[in-house]
């Protein structure tokens, strides 16, 4: 089978020329071949595999190439980076692996073409097309990827306890891509997962939250979180969502499962947003609910401040998985606690005021907060379901309204510290602190509107009650 349409870009030529030049045989391989017959676009990531010098190749395309763009070379791992155009290429040599029981690491030995597929990770990576000019754009399937590619099935080119074992972080790939492409894990496979989930304790954080971000990227992530959880491997990444499952009943009063709800939630937002902090806030949405779950007689199940303690809970979470400790997980922290807040106002009459608090505690989030909260809908009921959504609809509405009308979103009061110290002829004290609170909480409360004037006569009053004087200077 030859696949040299899959070869029109220069780069191509180019290798192959250079290939020829210095006597080795060269082949294009792992997920550029894959998303080609997938026709999953243009993928910008080019494997290049050399039977001899990865390094000593890619030297000498760059020498083909104009400017002669800089190599990039990682002796420690045989392999050269060049960037051309929009894509990065990466050569290597073909290699034999080994691994040692406490590392993901391999001992690499140099290998032939077929040592080199059979390290690959799954069938559909390692599928190869020939650079050389004889046999350009043949095809090499030593393990029936094509096949699992028709089949859309995921499955290790070797034994699938030896590949998991010997680089643990295959099982996240594994799911990743059974998420991603829509595909179906391999049973034997799947079964080695379980088998081999403890192994996932030595790999990094980082390469794990790498995965992790893909999976929430992808079209419907709960595929990938409900094999992560089906696996054992969840256990291991995210106690704070397993914790959510299940549902405990007393005296006949039970709860719904919030692991399920929780995932339906990231595959409702996956619909209007692929903002990836987002996903994140939906997936961790409710994760205080499980240290907050308690019974009452009188109320049945609470979840008293489960947004208080789950905005905590990222702090935590964020920092055993080493994401970053920025302004993204205050986001995702914010989303969290505020995750209720728009939801009482839809099932209430909404007011000005209500509304006005919203605007100004949300700031420039307003918009994602209502997105979240809209995606927490999952109601099986069509007329509590469609009920939600229009109260929702209305609050967006007044949103709008009070925004254009008040301008409070992220508003600083009009009447400054300096404005008051010059009036009162006071130095820096906690009186300043209640002024500018009193004034801020009547704009949100409606009772002035936010402007300098209005602000300023409020000053005067307040100012008057603490039993300041105004200034004759």
């Amino acid at each position: 089978m030859n696949y040299e349409n899959a070869l029109q870009h220069d780069i191509f030529k180019i290798v192959s020329t250079a290939a020829k030049t210095l006597g080795v045989d060269a082949y294009v391989i792992g997920g550029f071949v894959r998303d080609h017959i997938l026709d999953r676009g243009t993928h910008k990531d080019i494997d290049i595999v050399a039977i001899g010098s990865g390094i000593a190749l890619a030297k000498q395309v760059a020498k083909l190439l104009p400017n002669t763009p800089k190599v990039k070379v990682f002796k420690t791992y045989g392999t050269a980076m060049l960037p051309y155009n929009d894509m990065d290429i990466e050569f290597v040599g073909a290699r034999k692996e080994s691994y040692r029981e406490d590392s993901r690491n391999p001992i690499v030995e140099n290998g032939t073409l077929q040592d080199d597929q059979n390290r690959r990770d799954f069938t559909i990576n390692a599928l190869a097309l020939d650079l050389n000019a004889k046999r350009f754009g043949d095809l090499l399937d030593p393990f029936g990827g094509i096949s699992d590619l028709n089949n859309k099935i995921i499955r290790t080119p070797l034994d699938p306890d030896v590949t998991y074992s010997d680089d643990p972080l295959r099982m996240m790939r594994a799911i990743r891509f059974a998420t991603q492409l829509g595909f179906t894990i391999e049973d034997h496979s799947l079964e080695a997962i379980s088998r081999n989930k403890e192994r996932i304790k030595i790999i990094t954080k980082e390469r794990i939250v790498v995965e992790l971000n893909k999976i929430l990227e992808s079209e419907t992530p709960s595929v990938g979180f409900l094999l992560l959880e089906q696996t054992g491997l969840l256990e291991f990444i995210l106690p704070e969502l397993t914790a959510l499952k299940g549902i405990d009943e007393i005296e006949g009063q039970r709860h719904k499962d919030n692991f399920y709800h929780t995932l339906e939630v990231v595959d409702n937002i996956s619909k209007h947003t692929d903002n990836v902090w987002l996903r994140w806030a939906a997936l961790l949405h409710d994760i205080g609910k499980a240290p907050t779950k308690k019974f009452s007689k009188k109320v049945g199940w609470t979840f008293h401040a489960h947004e208080f303690e789950g905005a905590k809970m990222v702090y935590h979470l964020f920092k055993r998985l080493k994401m970053p400790l920025n302004d993204k997980m205050k986001f995702v922290q914010k989303m969290v606690f505020m995750s209720s807040r728009p939801i009482v106002l839809a099932q209430d009459i909404v007011t000005d005021s209500a509304v006005r608090r919203l605007i100004f505690d949300a700031g420039d989030y307003v918009e994602d907060l209502m997105t979240l909260c809209e995606a927490d809908i999952t109601t099986k009921n069509p007329k509590r379901f469609q009920k939600y959504h229009n109260n929702f609809k209305i609050v967006r509405q007044k949103i709008e309204e009070v925004e254009a009308r008040d301008q409070v979103r992220n508003f600083q009061p009009p009447i400054s510290g300096e404005d008051i110290m010059k009036t009162f002829n006071i130095k820096p004290s906690r009186e300043i602190g209640m002024i500018k609170e009193t004034i801020k909480e009547a704009i949100l409360e409606g009772e002035i509107p936010n402007d300098y004037d209005a602000a300023y006569q409020k000053m005067l009053e307040e100012g008057k009650r603490l039993g300041l004087v105004i200034s004759d200077k």
